[in-house]
Protein backbone atom coordinates (compact mmCIF):
# COMPACT_ATOMS: atom_id res chain seq x y z
CA UNK A 1 0.00 0.00 0.00
CA UNK A 2 1.75 3.64 -1.14
CA UNK A 3 1.94 5.77 1.74
CA UNK A 4 -0.33 8.47 2.26
CA UNK A 5 0.54 12.00 1.30
CA UNK A 6 0.25 14.92 3.47
CA UNK A 7 -2.49 16.53 2.11
CA UNK A 8 -4.72 13.51 2.98
CA UNK A 9 -3.73 13.23 6.42
CA UNK A 10 -6.05 15.26 8.85
CA UNK A 11 -3.26 15.11 11.96
CA UNK A 12 0.14 14.39 12.56
CA UNK A 13 1.84 13.19 15.54
CA UNK A 14 5.23 13.01 16.69
CA UNK A 15 6.71 11.68 20.09
CA UNK A 16 9.86 11.93 21.91
CA UNK A 17 11.11 9.58 23.96
CA UNK A 18 13.83 11.56 25.44
CA UNK A 19 16.44 10.61 28.48
CA UNK A 20 14.63 12.84 30.78
CA UNK A 21 10.99 13.67 29.23
CA UNK A 22 8.75 12.47 27.21
CA UNK A 23 7.00 14.89 24.68
CA UNK A 24 4.46 14.67 22.21
CA UNK A 25 2.98 17.11 19.68
CA UNK A 26 -0.20 16.96 17.55
CA UNK A 27 -0.44 19.04 14.58
CA UNK A 28 -2.23 19.61 11.28
CA UNK A 29 -0.91 20.14 7.97
CA UNK A 30 -1.49 23.17 6.41
CA UNK A 31 -0.42 24.29 2.76
CA UNK A 32 3.19 22.71 3.45
CA UNK A 33 3.68 23.77 6.90
CA UNK A 34 2.28 22.65 10.19
CA UNK A 35 -0.13 23.96 12.58
CA UNK A 36 0.59 22.74 16.06
CA UNK A 37 -2.73 21.67 18.08
CA UNK A 38 -1.57 20.17 21.23
CA UNK A 39 1.49 19.45 23.51
CA UNK A 40 2.43 17.25 25.91
CA UNK A 41 5.34 16.85 28.24
CA UNK A 42 6.26 14.77 31.15
CA UNK A 43 9.10 13.95 33.40
CA UNK A 44 10.10 10.19 33.11
CA UNK A 45 13.73 10.50 33.87
CA UNK A 46 14.21 6.99 31.72
CA UNK A 47 18.37 7.93 31.69
CA UNK A 48 17.85 7.58 36.01
CA UNK A 49 16.82 3.88 35.27
CA UNK A 50 19.40 2.58 33.81
CA UNK A 51 21.35 0.00 36.02
CA UNK A 52 24.73 -0.71 36.33
CA UNK A 53 24.33 -3.76 34.12
CA UNK A 54 23.48 -0.98 31.13
CA UNK A 55 19.66 -2.22 31.61
CA UNK A 56 16.45 -0.55 32.15
CA UNK A 57 14.71 -1.28 35.67
CA UNK A 58 11.30 -2.59 35.65
CA UNK A 59 10.77 0.82 37.24
CA UNK A 60 11.84 3.41 34.82
CA UNK A 61 9.94 0.94 32.06
CA UNK A 62 6.30 1.48 34.34
CA UNK A 63 6.75 5.00 34.30
CA UNK A 64 7.54 5.40 30.71
CA UNK A 65 5.02 3.24 29.38
CA UNK A 66 2.54 4.84 31.78
CA UNK A 67 3.40 8.28 30.62
CA UNK A 68 2.53 6.35 26.45
CA UNK A 69 -0.79 5.43 27.88
CA UNK A 70 -1.89 9.15 28.17
CA UNK A 71 -0.33 10.13 25.35
CA UNK A 72 -2.15 6.92 22.95
CA UNK A 73 -5.13 8.74 23.53
CA UNK A 74 -4.57 11.52 21.32
CA UNK A 75 -3.45 9.47 18.63
CA UNK A 76 -5.65 6.73 18.50
CA UNK A 77 -6.81 6.19 15.04
CA UNK A 78 -3.97 8.21 13.33
CA UNK A 79 -2.88 5.86 10.50
CA UNK A 80 0.22 4.52 10.22
CA UNK A 81 2.51 7.12 8.69
CA UNK A 82 0.69 9.60 10.31
CA UNK A 83 2.95 9.61 13.75
CA UNK A 84 6.62 8.94 14.65
CA UNK A 85 8.03 7.74 17.16
CA UNK A 86 11.45 8.07 18.26
CA UNK A 87 14.04 7.00 21.41
CA UNK A 88 17.21 9.12 21.78
CA UNK A 89 19.88 8.29 23.90
CA UNK A 90 18.45 6.54 26.96
CA UNK A 91 17.53 4.14 24.33
CA UNK A 92 20.36 4.02 22.80
CA UNK A 93 22.56 2.76 25.84
CA UNK A 94 19.82 0.52 27.50
CA UNK A 95 20.59 -3.06 26.36
CA UNK A 96 17.00 -4.36 27.26
CA UNK A 97 15.47 -1.71 24.75
CA UNK A 98 13.66 -4.07 23.04
CA UNK A 99 11.62 -5.09 25.90
CA UNK A 100 10.70 -1.66 25.97
CA UNK A 101 10.13 -1.16 22.29
CA UNK A 102 7.61 -4.24 22.25
CA UNK A 103 5.72 -2.87 25.02
CA UNK A 104 6.02 1.11 24.08
CA UNK A 105 4.58 -0.19 20.34
CA UNK A 106 1.24 -2.27 22.17
CA UNK A 107 0.48 0.17 23.80
CA UNK A 108 0.73 3.28 20.78
CA UNK A 109 0.35 1.14 17.76
CA UNK A 110 3.20 2.49 15.52
CA UNK A 111 6.54 1.85 15.41
CA UNK A 112 8.78 3.05 17.77
CA UNK A 113 12.67 4.03 16.31
CA UNK A 114 15.89 4.48 18.14
CA UNK A 115 17.91 7.60 16.03
CA UNK A 116 21.64 7.45 16.54
CA UNK A 117 23.45 10.71 18.21
CA UNK A 118 23.62 13.02 14.88
CA UNK A 119 20.52 11.66 13.78
CA UNK A 120 19.14 13.25 16.60
CA UNK A 121 20.84 16.26 15.37
CA UNK A 122 19.78 16.67 12.63
CA UNK A 123 16.20 16.74 14.00
CA UNK A 124 16.81 19.08 16.27
CA UNK A 125 18.43 21.07 13.55
CA UNK A 126 15.48 21.20 11.39
CA UNK A 127 12.63 22.00 14.29
CA UNK A 128 15.07 25.02 15.28
CA UNK A 129 15.32 26.27 11.83
CA UNK A 130 11.77 26.07 11.32
CA UNK A 131 10.44 27.60 14.14
CA UNK A 132 12.88 31.14 13.93
CA UNK A 133 12.73 33.24 11.25
CA UNK A 134 15.80 32.62 8.40
CA UNK A 135 18.23 35.25 9.03
CA UNK A 136 21.45 35.36 7.28
CA UNK A 137 24.66 34.35 9.13
CA UNK A 138 25.65 30.54 11.15
CA UNK A 139 23.43 29.56 14.29
CA UNK A 140 25.64 27.54 17.38
CA UNK A 141 22.26 25.09 18.28
CA UNK A 142 23.01 23.27 21.57
CA UNK A 143 20.24 20.93 23.11
CA UNK A 144 20.85 19.88 26.88
CA UNK A 145 19.15 16.48 27.11
CA UNK A 146 19.02 13.94 29.54
CA UNK A 147 21.89 11.68 28.28
CA UNK A 148 23.42 13.11 25.69
CA UNK A 149 23.82 16.92 24.52
CA UNK A 150 23.87 18.00 20.88
CA UNK A 151 25.78 20.57 18.97
CA UNK A 152 24.32 21.48 15.90
CA UNK A 153 26.13 24.52 13.30
CA UNK A 154 23.98 25.45 10.09
CA UNK A 155 23.22 27.72 7.96
CA UNK A 156 19.54 28.53 7.01
CA UNK A 157 17.78 24.78 6.87
CA UNK A 158 20.85 22.78 6.13
CA UNK A 159 23.43 21.46 9.44
CA UNK A 160 26.78 21.77 8.31
CA UNK A 161 28.05 20.38 11.28
CA UNK A 162 26.41 17.94 14.07
CA UNK A 163 27.58 15.83 16.61
CA UNK A 164 25.97 14.33 20.04
CA UNK A 165 27.92 13.81 23.50
CA UNK A 166 27.85 11.81 26.09
CA UNK A 167 26.13 13.90 28.80
CA UNK A 168 23.46 14.97 30.12
CA UNK A 169 21.21 16.46 33.09
CA UNK A 170 20.53 13.72 34.32
CA UNK A 171 23.39 11.19 33.65
CA UNK A 172 25.65 13.82 35.49
CA UNK A 173 22.84 14.13 38.11
CA UNK A 174 23.40 10.62 38.79
CA UNK A 175 27.18 10.89 38.47
CA UNK A 176 27.93 13.96 40.73
CA UNK A 177 25.14 15.22 42.33
CA UNK A 178 22.94 11.64 43.24
CA UNK A 179 22.48 12.44 46.86
CA UNK A 180 21.55 16.36 46.21
CA UNK A 181 24.50 17.99 47.55
CA UNK A 182 25.75 20.69 46.35
CA UNK A 183 29.13 21.50 46.57
CA UNK A 184 31.81 23.50 44.69
CA UNK A 185 33.78 20.06 44.33
CA UNK A 186 31.40 18.37 42.99
CA UNK A 187 30.47 21.21 40.71
CA UNK A 188 34.16 21.43 39.57
CA UNK A 189 33.91 17.64 38.79
CA UNK A 190 30.87 17.94 36.61
CA UNK A 191 31.95 20.61 34.82
CA UNK A 192 35.43 19.34 33.84
CA UNK A 193 33.68 15.91 32.84
CA UNK A 194 31.88 18.15 30.35
CA UNK A 195 34.97 20.26 29.54
CA UNK A 196 36.69 16.92 28.48
CA UNK A 197 34.09 15.77 26.37
CA UNK A 198 33.55 18.85 24.22
CA UNK A 199 37.25 18.86 23.79
CA UNK A 200 36.35 16.36 20.98
CA UNK A 201 34.31 19.18 18.85
CA UNK A 202 35.51 22.50 19.56
CA UNK A 203 38.32 22.47 17.39
CA UNK A 204 35.97 21.73 14.70
CA UNK A 205 33.31 24.47 16.07
CA UNK A 206 35.84 27.36 16.30
CA UNK A 207 37.08 25.90 12.35
CA UNK A 208 33.64 26.42 10.87
CA UNK A 209 32.57 29.55 13.03
CA UNK A 210 29.20 31.05 14.45
CA UNK A 211 27.32 34.13 14.52
CA UNK A 212 24.22 33.50 17.25
CA UNK A 213 23.57 30.89 19.75
CA UNK A 214 20.64 29.16 20.50
CA UNK A 215 19.33 26.38 22.98
CA UNK A 216 16.63 24.33 22.20
CA UNK A 217 16.05 22.59 25.71
CA UNK A 218 14.63 22.37 28.94
CA UNK A 219 17.80 23.21 30.81
CA UNK A 220 18.62 26.37 28.84
CA UNK A 221 14.59 27.55 29.24
CA UNK A 222 14.71 26.70 32.58
CA UNK A 223 18.22 28.81 32.94
CA UNK A 224 16.90 31.43 31.14
CA UNK A 225 13.72 31.49 33.24
CA UNK A 226 15.56 31.74 36.58
CA UNK A 227 18.00 34.64 35.01
CA UNK A 228 14.87 36.24 34.31
CA UNK A 229 13.07 36.29 37.57
CA UNK A 230 15.76 37.51 39.65
CA UNK A 231 16.12 40.33 36.73
CA UNK A 232 19.50 39.60 35.78
CA UNK A 233 18.64 39.26 32.35
CA UNK A 234 15.45 39.20 29.60
CA UNK A 235 15.22 36.02 29.35
CA UNK A 236 18.64 34.95 27.75
CA UNK A 237 21.19 33.21 29.23
CA UNK A 238 24.50 34.89 29.41
CA UNK A 239 28.15 33.91 30.87
CA UNK A 240 27.68 36.76 33.70
CA UNK A 241 24.04 35.19 34.24
CA UNK A 242 25.58 31.19 34.40
CA UNK A 243 28.37 32.93 37.12
CA UNK A 244 25.78 34.21 39.20
CA UNK A 245 23.89 31.02 39.31
CA UNK A 246 26.53 29.27 39.88
CA UNK A 247 27.72 31.42 43.02
CA UNK A 248 23.83 30.82 44.45
CA UNK A 249 23.48 27.04 44.19
CA UNK A 250 26.91 26.96 46.31
CA UNK A 251 25.17 29.18 48.67
CA UNK A 252 22.77 26.89 48.84
CA UNK A 253 24.18 23.82 49.08
CA UNK A 254 21.44 21.09 48.33
CA UNK A 255 18.66 20.75 45.32
CA UNK A 256 16.22 20.38 48.02
CA UNK A 257 16.31 24.04 48.83
CA UNK A 258 16.76 25.43 45.26
CA UNK A 259 13.90 27.88 45.29
CA UNK A 260 14.37 30.07 41.96
CA UNK A 261 11.34 31.81 40.31
CA UNK A 262 10.53 29.64 36.77
CA UNK A 263 12.32 26.61 38.22
CA UNK A 264 9.83 23.47 38.54
CA UNK A 265 10.18 21.68 41.08
CA UNK A 266 10.67 18.89 39.64
CA UNK A 267 13.38 19.78 37.37
CA UNK A 268 15.16 21.52 40.67
CA UNK A 269 17.17 17.89 41.14
CA UNK A 270 19.03 17.80 37.85
CA UNK A 271 19.64 21.70 37.90
CA UNK A 272 23.08 21.74 39.23
CA UNK A 273 24.08 19.24 36.45
CA UNK A 274 22.60 21.43 33.43
CA UNK A 275 24.13 24.29 34.95
CA UNK A 276 28.16 22.53 34.97
CA UNK A 277 27.27 21.53 31.16
CA UNK A 278 25.67 24.66 29.81
CA UNK A 279 29.06 26.45 31.78
CA UNK A 280 31.14 24.15 30.09
CA UNK A 281 29.84 24.95 26.62
CA UNK A 282 29.94 28.65 27.09
CA UNK A 283 33.66 28.69 28.51
CA UNK A 284 34.65 26.41 25.71
CA UNK A 285 33.29 27.94 22.35
CA UNK A 286 33.74 31.55 24.43
CA UNK A 287 29.37 31.74 24.43
CA UNK A 288 28.50 35.42 25.53
CA UNK A 289 24.24 34.77 24.99
CA UNK A 290 22.59 32.19 24.32
CA UNK A 291 18.92 32.43 23.59
CA UNK A 292 16.18 29.93 23.80
CA UNK A 293 14.15 28.30 21.23
CA UNK A 294 10.61 26.52 21.54
CA UNK A 295 11.37 24.13 18.45
CA UNK A 296 13.35 21.15 19.41
CA UNK A 297 13.38 17.52 18.36
CA UNK A 298 9.70 16.72 18.23
CA UNK A 299 9.31 19.70 15.83
CA UNK A 300 11.72 18.58 13.84
CA UNK A 301 10.53 15.11 13.85
CA UNK A 302 7.33 16.62 12.71
CA UNK A 303 8.81 18.42 9.56
CA UNK A 304 11.14 15.53 8.84
CA UNK A 305 7.59 13.16 8.62
CA UNK A 306 6.09 16.40 6.30
CA UNK A 307 9.13 15.62 4.10
CA UNK A 308 7.91 12.48 3.56
CA UNK A 309 4.82 12.76 2.61
CA UNK A 310 5.98 15.39 -0.03
CA UNK A 311 8.69 13.33 -1.75
CA UNK A 312 11.53 15.46 0.10
CA UNK A 313 12.94 12.77 2.19
CA UNK A 314 16.11 12.97 3.18
CA UNK A 315 16.09 9.36 3.06
CA UNK A 316 16.78 9.37 -0.40
CA UNK A 317 19.29 12.40 -0.37
CA UNK A 318 21.61 10.57 1.96
CA UNK A 319 21.78 7.52 0.37
CA UNK A 320 22.49 9.27 -3.18
CA UNK A 321 25.33 10.74 -1.23
CA UNK A 322 26.56 7.77 -0.24
CA UNK A 323 26.24 6.02 -3.98
CA UNK A 324 28.33 9.10 -5.12
CA UNK A 325 30.81 8.82 -2.41
CA UNK A 326 31.65 5.04 -3.13
CA UNK A 327 31.22 5.89 -6.81
CA UNK A 328 28.11 3.21 -7.36
CA UNK A 329 26.87 2.20 -10.76
CA UNK A 330 23.95 4.09 -10.82
CA UNK A 331 22.32 2.45 -13.84
CA UNK A 332 23.18 -0.75 -12.66
CA UNK A 333 21.38 0.43 -9.07
CA UNK A 334 18.71 1.77 -11.01
CA UNK A 335 17.89 -1.55 -13.71
CA UNK A 336 17.97 -3.88 -9.97
CA UNK A 337 15.98 -1.60 -7.75
CA UNK A 338 13.12 -1.58 -11.08
CA UNK A 339 13.18 -4.95 -11.29
CA UNK A 340 13.52 -5.68 -7.92
CA UNK A 341 10.24 -3.47 -6.83
CA UNK A 342 8.43 -5.13 -9.93
CA UNK A 343 8.78 -8.56 -8.15
CA UNK A 344 8.03 -7.06 -5.05
CA UNK A 345 4.83 -5.30 -6.42
CA UNK A 346 4.05 -9.79 -7.56
CA UNK A 347 4.68 -11.24 -4.18
CA UNK A 348 3.85 -8.46 -1.54
CA UNK A 349 0.29 -9.91 -0.64
CA UNK A 350 1.51 -13.35 -0.80
CA UNK A 351 4.14 -12.85 1.30
CA UNK A 352 2.86 -10.40 3.99
CA UNK A 353 4.74 -7.58 3.05
CA UNK A 354 2.04 -5.26 2.22
CA UNK A 355 1.94 -1.92 4.23
CA UNK A 356 5.33 -0.66 6.70
CA UNK A 357 9.00 -0.14 5.60
CA UNK A 358 9.94 -2.93 3.61
CA UNK A 359 8.79 -2.12 0.04
CA UNK A 360 11.33 1.31 0.65
CA UNK A 361 13.68 -0.71 2.54
CA UNK A 362 14.32 -3.21 -0.23
CA UNK A 363 14.51 -0.24 -2.75
CA UNK A 364 17.16 1.50 -0.62
CA UNK A 365 18.81 -2.23 -0.47
CA UNK A 366 18.97 -2.33 -4.19
CA UNK A 367 20.07 1.12 -4.36
CA UNK A 368 23.48 0.65 -2.42
CA UNK A 369 24.23 -2.68 -2.78
CA UNK A 370 27.25 -2.45 -4.58
CA UNK A 371 28.95 0.27 -2.31
CA UNK A 372 31.39 -2.23 -0.98
CA UNK A 373 32.73 -2.92 -4.27
CA UNK A 374 34.47 0.61 -3.61
CA UNK A 375 36.62 -1.03 -0.97
CA UNK A 376 37.51 -3.94 -2.88
CA UNK A 377 35.71 -6.62 -4.74
CA UNK A 378 36.53 -9.66 -2.09
CA UNK A 379 33.88 -10.13 -0.21
CA UNK A 380 32.34 -6.50 -1.06
CA UNK A 381 28.90 -7.37 0.61
CA UNK A 382 30.08 -7.38 3.91
CA UNK A 383 32.26 -4.56 3.03
CA UNK A 384 29.14 -2.23 1.88
CA UNK A 385 26.83 -3.50 4.85
CA UNK A 386 29.92 -2.37 7.31
CA UNK A 387 29.44 1.26 6.07
CA UNK A 388 26.08 0.99 5.92
CA UNK A 389 25.74 -0.46 9.43
CA UNK A 390 28.22 2.11 10.97
CA UNK A 391 27.77 5.42 8.81
CA UNK A 392 25.82 8.38 10.11
CA UNK A 393 22.81 8.09 7.73
CA UNK A 394 20.62 11.24 8.52
CA UNK A 395 16.79 9.91 8.18
CA UNK A 396 17.35 6.71 8.77
CA UNK A 397 16.84 4.86 12.41
CA UNK A 398 19.71 2.52 14.55
CA UNK A 399 16.81 -0.37 13.00
CA UNK A 400 16.48 1.10 9.62
CA UNK A 401 20.29 0.84 9.14
CA UNK A 402 20.93 -2.53 10.61
CA UNK A 403 18.33 -3.86 8.40
CA UNK A 404 19.18 -1.97 5.35
CA UNK A 405 22.98 -3.33 6.19
CA UNK A 406 21.86 -7.18 6.38
CA UNK A 407 20.10 -7.00 2.72
CA UNK A 408 23.42 -5.60 1.44
CA UNK A 409 25.05 -8.21 3.69
CA UNK A 410 22.91 -10.90 2.53
CA UNK A 411 22.61 -10.36 -1.26
CA UNK A 412 25.58 -12.52 -2.79
CA UNK A 413 26.71 -16.00 -1.98
CA UNK A 414 25.53 -17.41 1.92
CA UNK A 415 23.00 -15.95 3.70
CA UNK A 416 23.28 -15.01 7.49
CA UNK A 417 20.32 -17.11 8.83
CA UNK A 418 21.66 -16.49 12.29
CA UNK A 419 21.71 -12.36 11.54
CA UNK A 420 18.16 -12.51 10.16
CA UNK A 421 16.80 -14.56 13.40
CA UNK A 422 17.66 -11.70 15.25
CA UNK A 423 15.05 -9.43 14.34
CA UNK A 424 12.43 -11.64 15.50
CA UNK A 425 9.11 -12.27 13.37
CA UNK A 426 10.60 -9.27 10.95
CA UNK A 427 13.44 -11.60 10.40
CA UNK A 428 11.53 -13.76 7.63
CA UNK A 429 10.03 -10.33 6.04
CA UNK A 430 13.48 -9.88 5.51
CA UNK A 431 14.95 -12.96 4.32
CA UNK A 432 11.51 -13.09 1.95
CA UNK A 433 13.06 -8.93 0.77
CA UNK A 434 16.52 -10.33 0.39
CA UNK A 435 15.41 -13.36 -1.80
CA UNK A 436 13.77 -10.81 -3.94
CA UNK A 437 16.50 -8.52 -4.18
CA UNK A 438 19.03 -11.23 -5.21
CA UNK A 439 16.94 -12.30 -7.76
CA UNK A 440 16.52 -9.04 -9.33
CA UNK A 441 20.46 -8.89 -9.09
CA UNK A 442 21.01 -12.62 -10.71
CA UNK A 443 18.31 -10.90 -13.56
CA UNK A 444 20.45 -8.05 -14.34
CA UNK A 445 23.88 -10.25 -14.31
CA UNK A 446 25.08 -9.45 -17.83
CA UNK A 447 24.44 -4.84 -16.70
CA UNK A 448 22.31 -3.53 -19.17
CA UNK A 449 23.67 -5.47 -22.40
CA UNK A 450 20.93 -7.52 -23.35
CA UNK A 451 17.81 -7.30 -23.53
CA UNK A 452 15.72 -9.07 -20.84
CA UNK A 453 12.66 -10.39 -21.06
CA UNK A 454 9.30 -10.01 -18.89
CA UNK A 455 8.66 -12.53 -16.13
CA UNK A 456 6.21 -13.71 -13.83
CA UNK A 457 6.91 -14.66 -10.17
CA UNK A 458 4.72 -16.20 -8.00
CA UNK A 459 5.34 -16.80 -4.12
CA UNK A 460 3.80 -19.29 -1.58
CA UNK A 461 5.30 -19.55 1.89
CA UNK A 462 8.98 -20.36 1.85
CA UNK A 463 8.70 -20.95 -1.77
CA UNK A 464 9.58 -18.55 -5.27
CA UNK A 465 8.43 -19.84 -8.52
CA UNK A 466 10.03 -17.62 -11.22
CA UNK A 467 8.90 -18.37 -15.06
CA UNK A 468 10.86 -16.78 -17.92
CA UNK A 469 9.07 -17.12 -21.39
CA UNK A 470 9.50 -20.25 -22.93
CA UNK A 471 12.78 -21.38 -24.46
CA UNK A 472 14.55 -18.32 -23.35
CA UNK A 473 16.62 -19.43 -20.57
CA UNK A 474 17.63 -22.47 -22.56
CA UNK A 475 19.15 -20.09 -25.07
CA UNK A 476 20.34 -18.04 -22.21
CA UNK A 477 22.74 -20.80 -20.40
CA UNK A 478 24.68 -18.36 -18.05
CA UNK A 479 21.15 -16.95 -16.93
CA UNK A 480 20.14 -20.20 -16.25
CA UNK A 481 23.56 -21.41 -14.51
CA UNK A 482 23.13 -18.16 -12.28
CA UNK A 483 19.96 -19.26 -10.71
CA UNK A 484 20.93 -22.82 -10.83
CA UNK A 485 23.29 -21.61 -8.07
CA UNK A 486 20.73 -19.73 -6.61
CA UNK A 487 18.93 -22.34 -5.91
CA UNK A 488 21.42 -24.17 -4.53
CA UNK A 489 22.19 -21.19 -2.02
CA UNK A 490 18.65 -20.75 -1.12
CA UNK A 491 18.01 -24.16 -0.31
CA UNK A 492 20.47 -23.86 2.93
CA UNK A 493 17.03 -21.73 4.25
CA UNK A 494 15.23 -24.15 3.68
CA UNK A 495 14.01 -22.28 0.67
CA UNK A 496 12.57 -23.59 -2.40
CA UNK A 497 13.60 -21.55 -5.52
CA UNK A 498 12.23 -22.86 -8.93
CA UNK A 499 13.25 -21.19 -12.28
CA UNK A 500 11.48 -22.44 -15.24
Amino acid sequence: MPPLKAKHLSLIAAIDLGSNSFHMVVAKPHQGDIRILERLGEKVQLAAGIDENRKLTEEAIQRGLDCLKRFAQLINGLPLGAVRIVGTNALREARNRGEFIRRAEAILGHPVEVISGREEARLIYLGVSHTLADTPGKRLVTDIGGGSTEFIIGQHFEPLMRESLQMGCVSFTQRYFRDGKITQARYAQAYTAARLEIMNIETAIHRLGWDEAIGSSGTIRAIGAALKASGQTSGEVTADGVAWLKRKLFKLGDVDKIDFDGIKPDRRGIFPAGLAILEAIFDAVAVQRMDHCEGALREGVLYDLMGRHQHEDVRERTLNFLMDRYHVDRRQAERVERKALQAFDQVAAAWGLEGGIWRDLLGWAAKVHEVGLDIAHYHYHKHGAYLIEHSDLAGFSREDQQMLALLVRGHRRNIPRDKFAEFGDDGIKLIRLCVLLRFAILFHHIRGTQQMPEVALKANGNSLQVTFPNGWLQNNQLTQADFDQEALWLARLDFTLVVE
